[in-house]
């Protein structure tokens, strides 16, 4: 959490910050991550002439801003707007969200648990920051259960409150993936066959991460769903489940086969 944090940023670091006060000479800007004040440079605005500093600046106005100096004897920061690039830039507004929105959910914890915010961020919110990222780790908590939580050695009644709140407050997108099998199997048990084989790739892959679907289309073609956190793992499980199937329904004296749907 910010309060947690070093006292001064180092050279180099990426900062959220919000102009203060603009002179014909550059601009004071608030680090909101760090409660401390920072001149911004005119010539640090832009690598293009300035003509009025406020077409590039104004008061009240969040920007990313790099160091270029940190004098801690003297209370000085320098920073810069030109140096940022629009990756950087977008990669640590990323950041600033997900650490914003972590550190809501842990105070929504320590009001629902009835213990002090300080207390909740030293037994969980610094573990879970340092192990995976605050916000981080709070979403492997929906995406893998309480067990995320136990393995780091939380109190369980704090685990608890934590597994729930991050369940409630935090969506997982998920990307799909399609495909159709095309399974037959004319064995005097053939429908029994055909449901264990389905159902059996759907136990032996089942994860917390995932969702398997089957629909039928018209037999002997059925639709398979895969939904993961990211592409690669949906289609990792999709090829595995639908292996699967063809394997069950081959050793039941049947035949299958699936595509993947573009």
């Amino acid at each position: 959490m910010s309060e947690h944090k070093p006292e001064w940023p180092e050279f180099g670091e990426l900062v959220i910050a919000t102009i203060e006060k603009v002179m014909d000479y550059g601009a004071y800007a608030k680090l909101d991550e760090y409660n401390k004040q920072g001149l911004l440079h005119i010539s640090e605005i832009s690598n293009a002439r300035i003509r009025r500093i406020r077409d590039y600046v104004r008061e009240n106005q969040k920007l990313v801003l790099k160091v270029i100096r940190v004098d801690i004897e003297k209370g000085h920061i320098n920073l810069s707007l030109r140096r940022v690039t629009k990756r950087e830039r977008i990669e640590k507004n990323k950041r600033w969200k997900k650490e914003r929105k972590g550190e809501m959910l842990l105070n929504e914890v320590a009001e629902k648990a009835g213990v002090p915010k300080h207390e909740v961020y030293q037994k969980a919110g610094a573990i879970l920051e340092e192990k995976y990222g605050l916000y981080e780790g709070l979403e492997k908590v929906v995406k893998e259960g309480i067990e995320v939580l136990a393995e780091l050695e939380i109190p369980e009644d704090l685990a608890k409150v934590i597994t729930q709140v991050a369940e409630e407050r935090i969506r997982i997108k998920r990307v799909k993936v399609k495909g159709v099998l095309e399974v037959r199997c004319m064995q005097p048990n053939g429908v029994k066959c055909i449901q264990d084989a389905f159902f059996g790739a759907k136990k032996l892959y089942t994860a917390k991460d995932a969702k398997i679907e089957f629909y039928v289309i018209a037999t002997p073609r059925y639709s398979v769903e895969v939904s993961a956190d990211n592409w690669k793992r949906a289609e990792e499980l999709f090829e595995k489940v639908c292996e699967r199937v063809v394997a069950n329904i081959t050793k039941a004296g049947g035949q299958g086969s699936f595509e993947r749907k573009k």
